[in-house]
Parts: C-alpha cells; structure tokens; sequence
C-alpha cells in the first residue's frame, strides 16, 4: 500500500495529503498517478462538497523526484511525451474536478509543485514560504503546468518569473494573485482553509459545480486537448535536446551546465 498521499473524508471535506516529507514532497510517476485517481474519486462521491490539497513537512512540492529526473535523463522523445502526458492528465484532473478544491500550502513550492497549487481553485500560504518556477535554470520549460500557472498568476508575472527562475516570497505570490491569502502559522493555515470549505460545503452543491464551470468557461482560453498537446510536445522537444539534457544531468551531478563554464 503506498504511502506517498493519505485521502481523509470527513464532514463533506476531503482533503489529499502529500506525505512525501524526506524529498520535501517531490513527485514521480507513481505520485502523478496516485493524485490523479485521488481527485478523480473524491469528485465523484456524493459525500463529498470541496477538497483541500495539502502536505506534510517543510515543502508544500519541491517539483520533480530526483531519483525519476534520472530516468527522464535517458527518455528517447516518445517517452518524453508519454511522461508528460501523465503529468497533464494529472493537472486536468485537479483543474476539472467537479468539486471545488483549495490548496493547503504549508512550505516552499517549486517547478512543478507550482503547477499543483495553480490547478486548485483557490489557494491560501503561510507567509514563510518560497515560490520558484526553476525550469530554465535546467534548461527546462515549465510547459506542461503553464495553461494553470498563467491562469493564476496573469501573463505578465509569468513573463518574469518563468525568464528569470527567482524565487520569491509568499507576499509577492499573494500580490500577483497566485494565491488568494496568508497565514502567519500553521494554526492560522488550517483555521482559514477550513474556513473555506466550510463555505464552500454548506453552499448549494449544484451552484457551487456551476459556478465553478462557468469561470473556467467565460476566462480566457480553454484547456483543451490542442493546448495540452502543445505543452506536453514543448517539454519533450526541450528535455530531448542538448541543452535541456545537459541540464538536468549538470543538476543531478551536482555541476554548473555548459553554459555557465
């Protein structure tokens, strides 16, 4: 049985538990996996009124397992796209969920953990966590979680933060809007997202899947199949080439890539 998340139903709340704290919550193919048929089940039971993403230790997600980095440092570009999928499919499922969903985040966000946190529907932080879309500094994009984090953070943050890889502050992230809200402890974390889903639980269950349709309907342009496509054949085309790999591989060795020599 794994181990790598909990799913806890309790008074219409369910709420998915990141339980991965000695790689500060990183995720791999079995995790994409696992948070994909989490939030596909709790979205369909009846028992269920919102979902709350959360995390145990001192990271919210940190992006990428080293360890299936690795793996992916050897991916011929077929396998690169079938991975990448795997991570889209997983993001959508978040996205689509027909119950609303808020993110728990308790600790620093990274790469593709900002991806999580965007997918959600709303999103509340301790102040002391640190944000970062690193991608470039490996040579990477952050393709496949881009049609969410652009969402949540608007174009023109994203144009920034994507370029250069800095990380940032809780504050900067509620002031460009990623996040709706900060706390100041972890008490304070779990007092305002209960504090939500208790709104979101005792509104109509219907008016809520509506309402939350209708945003994704009327903002901006859909998340459809050609747009998932095209990010997950940017993150294939980016990690098969010379830079991209040299990248991750100066990542995992623990050296500066080739183009800072």
């Amino acid at each position: 049985m794994s181990t790598a998340l909990t799913t806890v139903v309790q008074d219409r709340i369910a709420r998915i538990t990141l339980n991965r704290p000695a790689v500060r919550n990183a995720f791999n193919d079995e995790v994409i996996a696992e948070l994909k048929a989490a939030f596909e089940t709790v979205g369909v039971r009846d028992d269920v009124r919102a979902v709350v993403l959360a995390a145990v230790g001192p990271a919210f997600c940190a992006g990428a397992d080293l360890n299936w980095m690795r793996r992916m440092a050897d991916y011929t570009r077929e396998e690169n796209v079938a991975d990448a999928g795997q991570l889209a499919a997983m993001l959508q499922a978040i996205y689509t969920c027909p119950k609303p969903t808020i993110a728990a985040v308790q600790g620093d966000v990274f790469a593709g953990g900002m991806g999580l946190v965007a997918a959600c529907d709303m999103a509340v932080s301790v102040d002391s966590a640190t944000y970062c879309l690193s991608e470039v500094k490996l040579g990477l994009i952050p393709a496949t979680i881009s049609p969410y984090v652009i969402r949540a953070m608007g174009a023109r943050a994203a144009h920034r933060y994507f370029l250069t890889a800095e990380r940032f502050s809780a504050a900067e992230a509620h002031r460009i809007g990623f996040v709706h809200e900060l706390v100041n402890s972890p008490d304070a974390l779990a007092t305002k997202v209960d504090e939500l889903a208790q709104a979101l639980a005792s509104a109509s269950p219907a008016a809520v899947r509506a309402c939350k349709k209708l945003v994704q309907d009327v903002a901006e342009r859909d998340i459809d199949a050609t747009l998932i496509a095209s990010t997950v054949n940017g993150i294939a085309d980016i990690r098969a080439s010379d830079e991209g790999r040299e990248g991750v591989m100066s990542f995992l060795q623990k050296r500066k890539p080739s183009w800072l020599v």
